[in-house]
């Protein structure tokens, strides 16, 4: 896919460039991005460089990856990073950070919404997924804030550092954020019905 940009109201999404690899090495220094994420530890200037330069623009080119740079419509220093994983036909997941200057402030939500919506209309996504280490509660705020439904926890589901962990993971479908799906959907029924 041809990189894009997204636009919000507060922010400019941008697909990662090699000038961006200094910001990124520098948030990545934060113990909770290296706790929650899978970045690697400790996070060294070539990561960063490798990141901005060869991966992020990798995923674009293969449709594996859309990973962006959140920055604040205008200008401004590096607010964090939201990306879209391609799990199948019709299946994203996302993946985020906020700097840690910069949280509490609902840019990751305002992000992961636009990729959200970007997903639904312009990829076709039918659903977009969230997967959060069991206690990463940061990240499980901004999920339900954009509109994700927690769905459960499932073991041993996501790997960290040579260990298995338990996930959170959750749905958001087109509806929840007020668009149409591009395939009907059809509920379950409730149990008992």
């Amino acid at each position: 896919m041809e990189p894009t940009s997204l636009a919000t109201e507060r922010l400019v999404l941008r697909p990662w460039a090699p000038a961006d690899a200094d910001a990124v090495h520098l948030a990545c220094q934060d113990p909770d991005i290296q706790r929650w994420t899978a970045v690697p530890v400790p996070y060294e200037p070539e990561h960063a460089r490798g990141w901005t330069s060869e991966i992020s623009p990798a995923g674009w080119r293969q449709d594996t990856e859309y990973s962006f740079a959140v920055r604040p419509a205008g200008s401004g220093s590096l607010l964090g990073a939201v990306g879209l994983h391609v799990r199948g036909p019709a299946a994203y997941e996302v993946g985020y950070w906020t700097a840690k200057e910069h949280r509490g402030r609902g840019y990751a939500t305002e992000a992961v919404t636009a990729v959200s919506r970007w997903a639904f209309t312009r990829l076709g996504a039918g659903r977009v997924e969230w997967r959060a280490e069991v206690g990463n509660d940061g990240s499980r705020a901004v999920a339900e804030k954009t509109g994700f439904r927690v769905e459960g926890v499932l073991r041993a589901a996501l790997p960290v550092r040579g260990t298995w962990r338990d996930c959170w993971v959750g749905g958001l479908l087109p509806a929840d954020l007020g668009l149409e799906s591009q395939l009907p959907y059809l509920p379950a029924p409730a149990a008992g019905a």
